[in-house]
């Protein structure tokens, strides 16, 4: 390999090393209000582990879609929070509901941590 291909495949890795170490907006504690407006909390955690403080033990999982997480729940429901200007907001999908559908509920989502 010449000097030129490994300058080329160092710089790759550099980047690549970067990116898979810098964090997500999305990562933290979530304020959002459930379909009866109490409040409750969403962690979204770096590994792509998802907990709410509503229900019992509410848990899932979650990925990065372009401008939102997309949170999938044990519960067979699934969250959305979207960056929409400078604000978030959450959606939440029944289960077996498409997330191209109208949400069962949405509220403001207000990053606490």
């Amino acid at each position: 390999m010449g000097k030129t291909a490994k300058a080329a495949v160092t710089c790759f890795v550099v980047v690549t090393s970067f990116a898979a170490l810098a964090a997500s907006a999305f990562e933290g504690v979530w304020k959002v209000k459930d379909t009866a407006g109490h409040p409750f909390e969403i962690t979204l955690s770096s590994d792509g582990a998802a907990k709410a403080t509503r229900g019992e033990g509410m848990t899932g999982t979650w990925k990065e879609e372009g401008n939102s997480a997309v949170i999938t729940w044990n519960t067979g429901w699934t969250t959305k929070i979207t960056k929409e200007g400078d604000r978030y907001i959450k959606a939440a999908y029944g289960k077996g509901q498409s997330l191209t559908a109208t949400p069962t509920n949405t509220s403001e989502a207000k990053k606490a941590k």
